[in-house]
């Protein structure tokens, strides 16, 4: 998710989950290729799985941003073909890729052919008139044949005529039924589901009939499910989770990337949701909030937020 899901971000949601796979924010492909790549595409080692995801149209360029993401030792290349954001429809990539799939095959192909790790799309069931059943069917076909290893698809169809990009979130319906139809037509086809998923527990629940389901607004603006994703994926009861050691280890991240210059709040800014529901979430998040962005504000701040969060009667362990 573009401007959320940023290196610190991931390095947080890491600590919650040891088992999902993280994604990037989009990088479009002229940025990997020409800017400054450590501060586009440099992560810490912690985050493992992550995979980059890619904007772009054309081939060439999208095959040298991919073996540049492999250099940096990204496990999965993902080419977006879903974000409706104007910026992204004005460099003719992102979600109105959907009307030629015939080009997004060629830039499958193209980053296939340059990369040994796994290459997948992540688009919508369709744009503006297009009817879904045929339009999704045609790029999961193309993208297939050109050697994708995977497809992800937001169960919504985005409007690039008439809606914004936070519309385009949640005013289109959610077709969940067709996302399923296209895994019925490719059984041995890795796809996965994304849109409107709001627990691990409905992620769960799409994977009797889907292979992945991905979550973006409800693991961003509510971390805290996270930290019960590895015994649900495991089928085992769910542990205690140590939330004092998460602040200890977020308190020497920050410290750390403070030191190279950074501010508290690029770190804190992504933990703002983490209590979310429990008595003190309220104290915690006007300390973040207020403090964080200060200049000269250090891990202190972290700590005296978490000081303000009631734990008992939750299974935590606080200490």
């Amino acid at each position: 998710m573009m401007d959320w899901t940023d290196r610190h971000c991931r390095f947080f949601h890491r600590q919650l989950t040891a088992r999902a796979l993280l994604y990037t924010e989009m990088v479009v492909a002229d940025a990997a290729i020409h800017g400054v790549r450590e501060r586009l595409l440099g992560f810490d080692a912690a985050e493992q799985p992550v995979a980059l995801q890619l904007g772009g149209s054309e081939p060439a360029k999208l095959a040298e941003a991919a073996r540049i993401g492999e250099g940096f030792g990204y496990g999965e290349i993902n080419l977006n073909v879903g974000c409706p954001s104007d910026r992204v429809q004005s460099g003719t990539f992102g979600a109105c890729l959907m009307l030629t799939p015939a080009l997004v095959a060629d830039c499958v192909g193209a980053m296939k052919a340059a990369v040994s790790v796994p290459v997948t799309v992540k688009c919508r069931i369709g744009v503006d008139d297009q009817d879904p059943e045929t339009a999704l069917d045609t790029l999961a076909d193309m993208v297939f044949t050109a050697g994708a290893d995977a497809l992800w698809v937001h169960a919504r169809k985005a409007w690039l005529q008439g809606l914004s990009p936070k519309e385009n979130r949640d005013i289109p319906p959610l077709d969940y039924e067709r996302v399923y139809r296209l895994k019925g037509r490719y059984p041995d086809r890795f796809i996965g589901i994304n849109g409107g998923i709001p627990t691990i527990e409905a992620a769960i629940d799409h994977l009797r009939h889907i292979d992945g389901a991905m979550l973006g607004r409800a693991a961003y603006h509510t971390p805290g499910i996270l930290c019960g994703a590895d015994a649900l994926l495991d089928r085992r009861p769910a542990a205690d989770f140590n939330f004092a050691a998460l602040i200890d280890t977020m308190s020497d991240y920050a410290a750390a990337h403070i030191a190279r210059g950074g501010r508290l709040s690029h770190v804190t800014r992504h933990m703002v949701g983490l209590f979310h529901g429990l008595p003190g979430a309220r104290r915690w998040r006007q300390i973040l909030s207020e403090e964080g962005p200060k200049p000269g504000s250090g891990p202190d701040v972290l700590k005296a937020a978490f000081a303000a969060v009631d734990l008992s009667g939750t299974t935590v362990a606080a200490a």
